[in-house]
């Protein structure tokens, strides 16, 4: 049966949720994890699959519509393919979706694809090898560029690649970002350097902002112009001036989407956020574990979308940077 609908104060309706399968992740990127890594949940607090699928099966109740898989990096939960499969036959939900790093998306593109994952979001910072390398500390350039032509071979037409932008870092990455786009038909989003890492290191003269990189590709390829957004799209989409290759911009810092924002999102040990900066939790692990019934789930999410604030408060003073990293949140 139908749940109320989750609106929040300001009368944003979600229709999205992210839910993050593991905060486990087999890259060791400079924007979200020390080199040693970061403690992990123990693995009897990850939600099962049959919790994930009953909270999704809820949540549409509730008129969520698109769903995403995330992480950590959600390739390395073992068997995803049967938990894509249990997602894919809930009724009312429209779109299944799932961002990785790519890395080991070779050996599951056809299994995905075969149990019902519709889009993928591929996460790749640079095109140059050693960039990729000092960026991820791992050597494992050729095996995400394996992993995205084998997701095209397993028949996903779309195929969005992720590109994390930092100042000083990747400023030569994004001409060749450009014409990527261009030669491959793929849409590249760059995404501004945001407050989620480990280390809270983040420093705002660290963030690329996006009218720089926009800026970049007009004077080194051609200008470009800006496409009709999506509703509650993070992503300010453009393509070139000839109509050939796509590139959007998730511009967190530099212009917030707030006021359009329609998602929520589900940690990997089943913890509701109702903000990737959001500094407060909802348990709807626990509340599941002690029986509570999907009415009193669904009143949870409604009760942790009413709280939800205007904005993030990147840009505000007095802002505090979340505890949890990227990777333990659900990118």
């Amino acid at each position: 049966m139908p749940f109320t609908p989750l609106i929040d104060g300001f009368g944003r309706r979600h229709t999205k949720l992210r839910v993050s399968v593991t905060d486990r992740c087999n890259l060791r990127c400079q924007y979200c994890m020390p080199a040693e890594g970061i403690p992990l949940a123990p693995k009897a607090d990850l939600l099962t699959f049959e919790e994930i699928a009953r909270l999704v099966r809820i949540a549409v109740a509730a008129g969520i519509r698109q769903v995403r898989l995330t992480g950590g990096e959600p390739l390395v939960r073992r068997d995803l393919p049967r938990l894509v499969e249990m997602l894919a036959g809930t009724v009312g939900l429209e779109d299944l979706a799932l961002t990785t790093n790519g890395v080991l998306l070779a050996d599951q593109a056809t299994a995905l694809r075969s149990a019902g994952l519709k889009r993928l979001n591929i996460s790749l910072d640079a095109l140059d090898p050693v960039v990729f390398q000092r960026l991820t500390r791992r050597d494992d350039y050729d095996r995400v560029l394996a992993g995205i032509e084998a997701a095209r071979s397993a028949g996903f037409e779309t195929i969005k690649i992720n590109v994390v932008s930092l100042r000083g870092v990747t400023e030569s990455e994004v001409l060749p970002f450009g014409r990527f786009a261009r030669d491959t038909g793929r849409e590249v989003r760059f995404i501004e350097y945001m407050p989620l890492d480990a280390t809270h290191e983040w420093d705002r003269s660290k963030v690329l902002y996006a009218n720089e990189i926009r800026q970049a590709l007009a004077a080194g390829i051609m200008p470009l112009r800006p496409i009709e957004r999506p509703t509650g799209s993070p992503a300010a989409e453009y393509e070139f001036i000839d109509g050939r290759g796509r590139i959007g911009f998730i511009p967190t810092v530099s212009e917030p989407f707030c006021a359009a924002c329609d998602r929520f999102r589900v940690t990997a040990d089943g913890q509701a956020r109702n903000c990737l900066f959001s500094s407060t939790e909802t348990d709807l692990r626990g509340a599941m574990r002690t029986g509570v019934g999907d009415e009193g789930i669904a009143e949870l999410m409604a009760a942790s979308i009413r709280g939800k604030a205007a904005g993030h408060g990147v840009n505000l003073p007095g802002f505090v940077q979340p505890l949890r990293t990227m990777s333990a949140i659900g990118g």
